[in-house]
């Protein structure tokens, strides 16, 4: 059996977004696909995606927020951007790469009560998991088909 396939995924600050793609993308593909995410800057873990992917039974405390280098980029076979700032500022992507970009909202620009914000959070987190399944599908087909 071949190496599994590295999926990248990119937002700003990975802190939200890149990270659920990260958590689902290993709590559903498995040992398949490897999964990694990057941010344009590294800003932290947000919190609030922690709680919200926690939720679904994904824990994604322990991953890291990363800044993007070329040796991780290097590294994918498949780039996934998940905000315009990262598709409009990723470097240049080495050939052979399959790229994707997924215009998702910034949850943790939402405002309002608590209760508002964590919706946000949640709209978001189930968009990337239905995204997830769909890449999922796409990048597991057998060559070939």
């Amino acid at each position: 059996m071949s190496d599994p396939r590295t999926v990248l995924f990119l937002c700003t600050g990975n802190s939200c977004r890149s990270q659920m793609a990260e958590g689902y993308t290993r709590a559903l593909g498995g040992d398949r696909l490897t999964a990694l995410s990057a941010g344009i800057e590294a800003h932290g873990k947000n919190p609030r995606a922690i709680a919200v992917m926690a939720e679904e039974g994904v824990d994604i405390s322990g991953q890291e927020s990363t800044q993007l280098t070329d040796e991780l980029l290097a590294q994918a076979d498949v780039l996934v951007t998940v905000c315009g700032h990262a598709d409009e500022h990723c470097p240049v992507v080495p050939g052979g790469i399959e790229r994707y970009h997924w215009p998702l909202p910034d949850p943790a620009k939402a405002r309002g009560t608590e209760e508002e914000i964590m919706g946000e959070f949640r709209a978001v987190r189930d968009e990337v998991r239905r995204r997830v399944t769909e890449l999922l599908q796409e990048v597991m087909k057998p060559c070939g088909n």
